[in-house]
């Protein structure tokens, strides 16, 4: 077959740099909002922050968290329209300027009352550091040392070794080049497992707990028969069939109540031990809401973000550059526009998504009044993103980044800006209610059950259905597991 050319029109439609970072910015929370403006910074060195605050009067104040836009009756926020754009960098504008607006190339991103905070963190040795500390210690051949840094270092982060032992000598081979035995390995994991945390370096959660068990240092018969179930009933122990376990070691429920206590003090993951003040992140919420006089009050946290301007330095540089005619310094203008372009593209998405964040979550306050009034989960109205969309009328994409991640801190908590959208669910007398009611309702239920004989999914449906909540038990069953509540044979207590 010919080569040949072929002339076709074609329309497409393509997202311009300016909306791909707007869409980008505006799926980021609080925290990883601050990494990327620090990126920005070090990537474009045309864009610069505002380290201390201007007196002047043009200077940019849109974004003071404090201060509350209003809203229109069509659900738009009121603003100057040189709130709501920043004009192009056109470089034949400026140059021949004398003065040049500073509102135009700047953005603050705090209130006249924040506060700047630096957060200092002290990091110690982790984990592995630890376990690493504590085999130096130990009488080991150079050969044993190696194997224990290698065992140590085939830890998951729950302190276990998952790995069979036969593929760690295998690795040890290929990786080490230490031909050791089984036995050599076994011997050495033995000498991991009395460091500490207790229970590190098992290879399994019975294991893990055997070895708690057997370091402590008082053995009195709680302990005894504790480790008794561990070696012998561990299955009937973890389905909690108390009545079996009962029989077989001769014991009444009052002695099986102070073995379980005895096993429910021992920690299944020994790796966490050091982590848990680092585990569990802080919440940084993106929203702040307060009740006023029966009025939710609305304001983005602007927290440690940088003001940030374009750098009046690369602004003077560019116009110099611009009146020589000479090859390079056309080359320098290029470069110069390029990232004066680039910053001023950063500083209007960073406005762009300040305004689509906050005109959302006034839709959605707006939606769930009541709720934010009273914080009674009872009032939240079903709504999901598409509602939101058509109130702002904005895309359902935009909505759904909005939501991702984000979280608004209310006199009530703090809470997904996800956990406000439901399902729309109807009771007997067909008023509809939402899926996150439900949840509170089937909570309720549990918590109020006899621990001694809880309810199956089935007897959860029909309290529900006693209370005016027509819902099948396959609902109930998603509704408990999204809320990690177990099946009731999990929930049983002696």
């Amino acid at each position: 077959m010919a080569l040949k050319n072929i002339q076709q029109l074609k329309l497409q439609q393509k997202l311009l740099p300016q909306q791909i970072m707007l869409m980008k910015l505006l799926q980021l929370p609080t925290l990883a909002l601050e990494e990327r403006i620090k990126e920005e910074l070090e990537a474009n060195p045309a864009l610069e922050e505002e380290n201390e605050q201007s007196s002047d009067d043009e200077l940019y104040e849109n974004n003071e968290p404090e201060k509350e836009q209003e809203i229109d009756e069509n659900g738009d926020p009121n603003e100057d329209e040189s709130q709501l754009h920043t004009n192009d960098v056109e470089m034949e504008d400026y140059m021949d300027a004398e003065e040049l607006d500073s509102y135009k190339y700047e953005i603050s991103n705090k209130g006249a009352d924040d506060v700047q905070r630096e957060f200092v963190v002290v990091e110690g040795p982790d984990f592995y550091d630890l376990l690493e500390q504590q085999l130096y210690e130990q009488n080991l051949s150079e050969q044993q040392f190696t194997i224990g840094i290698f065992l140590i270092g085939s830890l998951d982060e729950d302190g276990y070794l998952r790995r069979e032992l036969d593929s760690v000598t295998d690795d040890l081979a290929f990786k080490v080049n230490i031909n050791a035995t089984l036995d050599e390995v076994k011997t050495v994991l033995k000498v991991i497992q009395n460091f500490d945390p207790p229970g590190v370096g098992a290879q399994t959660l019975q294991e893990c707990l055997l070895i708690q068990l057997k370091r402590k240092a008082e053995q009195t018969r709680e302990v005894r028969m504790a480790i008794d179930i561990v070696s012998n009933h561990m299955d009937d122990f973890s389905k909690k069939h108390y009545e079996k376990i009962t029989r077989k070691l001769g014991i009444d429920n009052e002695e099986l109540k102070d073995v379980i206590e005895e096993i429910k003090h021992l920690n299944p993951k020994p790796g966490n031990t050091n982590d848990k003040a680092t585990s569990s992140s802080e919440i940084i919420p993106d929203f702040i809401i307060n009740i006023n006089d029966s009025k939710p009050e609305i304001s983005i946290n602007g927290r440690n973000l940088p003001d940030l301007k374009i750098s009046n330095e690369y602004l003077e540089m560019l116009k110099e550059y611009s009146k020589s005619k000479d090859k390079q310094a056309k080359e320098a203008t290029g470069f110069i526009k390029g990232k004066i372009e680039g910053a001023e593209w950063f500083i209007e998405a960073l406005q762009q998504r300040y305004n689509t964040m906050l005109l959302c979550m006034h839709a959605i306050v707006e939606f769930q009044k009541e709720y934010f009034i009273t914080g009674d989960e009872k009032n939240l109205k079903p709504m999901i993103l598409k509602d939101v969309a058509t109130k702002v009328n904005l895309d359902l994409s935009t909505i759904s980044r909005v939501a991702n991640s984000k979280y608004v801190q209310t006199p009530y908590g703090t809470f997904s800006l996800k956990s406000f959208f439901s399902e729309a669910m109807s009771k007997d007398d067909g008023e509809e209610i939402s899926s996150r009611e439900v949840k509170k309702i089937i909570k309720e239920v549990i918590e109020q059950e006899n621990k001694h004989n809880p309810y199956t999914d089935d007897e959860l449906c029909n309290k529900l259905k006693e209370k005016g909540y027509a819902i099948a038990r396959r609902t109930v069953a998603k509704y408990r597991e999204q809320m990690e509540i177990p099946v009731g044979r999990l929930r049983k207590e002696v």
